[in-house]
């Protein structure tokens, strides 16, 4: 993944990649290569390389590099090897948590209005989730570093079970925020709902994801 030793090139060093667009606030799907069976060995084994790596070493410096290696490469370099994935696999699941890291740092005051709007009605969650009071833009960009971090100083599947815990929270806020633009916008009250039905489905992938993590199967 992106988080890993560096972006992969296929095809060529000539080769160059056009960006493609990201919606973070969204939390919409971003395609990455356009052949995931050409890279699934190369995207398990990174996969599993950089999760050793991070977990092997007790160096602080060397986890903050890993979970900020988007900032450094862009989140381009990931998606090209991770993004299609199986979602209930390792590099699946490390997209997950690298992609929502990125959206939340991306813009934290979007994603704090709707974490605050979710909070209240998705009380355990907002507790599994972990994030400080008052939830402002600021608390979301530590809460989200805390969890990637958590994924290689701390508890690998709690760490996906935190991630998992913050999307239901923002994919609520996103359903009550639609509910309550639906007469004067409905486009973007559609858009809300959209966006909050994909969070839910990566909330339950990242919660199979840490049960199969503690029974040794996630790979």
């Amino acid at each position: 993944m992106s988080e890993q030793a560096g972006p992969s090139h296929y095809g060529g060093a000539n080769r160059h990649h056009k960006p493609k667009p990201f919606a973070p606030i969204d939390f919409e799907p971003f395609a990455g290569g356009p052949d995931p069976a050409r890279v699934s060995e190369a995207a398990h084994l990174a996969a599993q390389a950089l999760v050793r790596h991070g977990r092997d070493s007790d160096d602080p410096v060397i986890t903050e590099r890993l979970v900020k290696l988007t900032d450094e490469q862009g989140l381009e370099a990931i998606a090209e090897m991770w993004a299609e994935s199986p979602a209930r696999s390792l590099p699946g699941a490390l997209w997950r948590l690298y992609a929502l890291r990125a959206a939340t740092v991306q813009d934290p005051e979007r994603i704090s209005v709707y974490f605050r709007a979710g909070k209240d009605t998705a009380q355990v969650s907002h507790v599994v989730a972990g994030a400080a009071e008052p939830p402002g833009a600021e608390e979301m960009r530590a809460m989200a570093d805390a969890i990637l971090s958590g994924a290689f100083d701390g508890e690998f599947d709690v760490a996906l079970e935190r991630s998992a815990a913050f999307c239901r929270v923002v994919a609520l806020g996103q359903a009550t925020l639609a509910d309550g633009a639906e007469h004067g916008n409905e486009a973007h009250a559609s858009k809300l709902t959209r966006n909050s039905h994909q969070l839910v489905k990566t909330a339950e992938d990242l919660e199979h994801a840490a049960n199969a993590w503690r029974l040794g199967e996630l790979d």
